[in-house]
């Protein structure tokens, strides 16, 4: 018996398993639960004990690929867990997921997760700067893309939201209020470990920006409308 889940956040994940009527409360001794939600580490591995208290199997893994990813069945999955579990709930996984890794125990994956929003936080707003530095300076910022894509500057965010940015469409899956929920999450880990996050703490304050204008369904990649509309 293997459970899948991908709810909002820690709160969400605690009932959805640890509530009365949760997953622990309804499932069989050795099922095991598998959750997709962003969530802090540290309630991954609360879940986790309370799940092996009852001799049920919890593994963290959180995914990335956006909506396209997971209509197209090409989501990355980073996983905490046993690795005999991973093992078998991978093969059920393969069905929606390409990049499928085993990061560590219950935890890893949501660390790792983190790890991928600090990147994509960055990123965006490096492309959002340079593509409204192009816009002012004159330059044919389709032009731009076209030659910088192909070098050093390439990145997954060039490549797929370039064109939509300049179309002023952001409705393209993954939403600033999550991103900010991801983020607080990331920031507040920081804290705790005392390591130094200064962009991320900045480009959070830039999608709050985004949210107080309305934008909080928004996509991520509306930074670029923050530098050309909001500020």
């Amino acid at each position: 018996e293997i459970i899948f889940s991908c709810v909002g956040n820690d709160q969400d994940l605690r009932k959805i398993v640890l509530g009365s009527d949760g997953a622990l409360a309804h499932s069989k001794k050795g099922a095991i639960i598998v959750d997709h939600t962003t969530t802090s580490a540290e309630v991954a591995v609360d879940v986790g004990n309370e799940c092996k208290k009852f001799g049920r199997y919890f593994m963290d893994a959180p995914v990335s690929g956006g909506q396209d990813g997971a209509i197209k069945g090409e989501l990355s999955v980073m996983c905490g867990g046993d690795l005999d579990i991973f093992c078998k709930a991978r093969t059920v996984m393969q069905s929606y997921a390409i990049n499928i890794v085993r990061i560590g125990g219950v935890g890893q994956g949501q660390l790792t997760k983190m790890v991928n929003q600090i990147c994509i936080a960055g990123l965006l707003q490096g492309l959002a700067e340079a593509m409204n530095f192009s816009d002012k300076v004159g330059l044919k910022t389709d032009e731009v893309i076209e030659v910088i894509s192909k070098g050093a500057a390439q990145s997954w965010q060039m490549e797929n939201r370039w064109e939509t940015m300049m179309n002023d469409e952001f409705n393209h899956g993954f939403a600033v209020d999550l991103m900010r929920k991801d983020l607080d999450i990331v920031i507040n880990k920081g804290k705790d470990s005392n390591i130094n996050l200064d962009v991320t703490k900045i480009v959070n304050e830039y999608y709050k920006d985004i949210q107080e204008a309305g934008g909080g369904r928004w996509d991520t990649s509306s930074l670029y409308k923050r530098l050309k509309e909001i500020i």
